[in-house]
């Protein structure tokens, strides 16, 4: 069996790497940059993405990388492919491991990752290179098997070593308690709250999803929510700060639900996720806190209250 090493990805990789994605993903995948290979090679080029490959016979196997964000404290770890020949041979694992590495060598204090929830092969990974998850992200992205189906994702986050990133010790909502509490033992707490370095407000719209972040929600802000398209499907990250508690009840009674964490790249702080307008379906997942947050997620979507407030009630 042909031995295959890890190297550090180069421009005359480009496209190997491209002809790689189209052979697992086809015409599917949701980075249009990948069936470019000068966009790949420029993504390099201009610091946005580090790539590492693995080779066998001087064939590329796979390939994995850290997509950077300029100013960001917190790196992506994606773009993670296997020729299917050598699957079972945790090469995705190996490439992810050293990446994780090269993450706390670039200066990033953590790394998230987005796993897919069609099925269970990067949960199984994340779990195995040491991610915790933290929420969940659902209709995020198109499907990369063409189904036509969007696919939900498991947000996982991973401190590098000698970095912490403590929740707020916050009071929290009945509804969430046992979930925050548990990230709370995980991450550990601080009196303070890092301070907000972004605009108060953004709202972007991609793959027909409008997401949202905002410093905290008011009642102005709250009406004008309310009044956005109920057919629109609204992502909103909510700095995690005094207050949570209350914004979290008035943006459950107006059809929102809360689908967990996501780490705040421009600060050491934390942002909870808020989704409206997903469609509601089961999924198995491989982390049984996942689960648990999932099926809680459904049975908001299934109450009168929330289907009254999504504007889909009787």
């Amino acid at each position: 069996m042909a031995s295959i090493i890890l190297r550090d990805y180069r421009t005359s990789d480009a496209v190997a790497v491209s002809r790689l994605f189209r052979r697992i993903y086809g015409d599917h995948y949701a980075q249009p940059h990948v069936y470019l290979p000068l966009m790949i090679s420029q993504n390099h080029a201009d610091g946005r993405w580090h790539s590492l490959v693995a080779v066998t016979n001087d064939e590329i196997a796979g390939h994995a990388a850290l997509m950077l964000d300029h100013g960001a404290s917190v790196a992506e770890l994606a773009l993670s492919v296997v020729d299917p020949q050598f699957r079972g041979r945790h090469v995705a694992t190996r490439l992810g491991r050293h990446l994780l590495i090269h993450a706390q060598a670039l200066g990033y204090q953590g790394v998230t990752i987005k796993q897919m929830t069609h099925h269970t092969h990067t949960q199984k990974m994340a779990a195995r290179l040491g991610f915790h998850n933290t929420g969940l992200l659902p209709d995020h992205a198109p499907s990369p098997f063409g189904d036509g189906v969007a696919e939900s994702l498991v947000l996982g986050y991973a401190p590098v070593e000698g970095c912490r990133r403590p929740l707020p010790a916050l009071a929290w909502p009945d509804g969430c308690r046992e979930f925050m509490q548990r990230m709370c033992d995980i991450f550990g707490t601080r009196s303070d709250v890092p301070p907000w370095l972004r605009s108060p407000a953004q709202l972007e719209q991609r793959w027909g999803r409008y997401d949202g972040i905002f410093s905290e929600i008011d009642d102005g802000l709250l009406r004008q929510l309310q009044q956005l398209p109920a057919h629109w499907l609204i992502s909103i990250r909510l700095r995690l700060a005094q207050g949570f508690d209350n914004a979290w009840r008035r943006l459950s009674k107006t059809g929102f639900v809360f689908t967990g964490l996501a780490p705040d790249d421009r600060s050491e702080g934390w942002l909870a996720l808020f989704h409206r307008g997903f469609q509601p379906g089961s999924l198995t997942l491989h982390c049984p806190r996942m689960q648990l947050l999932h099926d809680h997620m459904l049975r908001q979507m299934t109450s009168p209250a929330t289907l009254q407030a999504c504007g889909t009630g009787p």
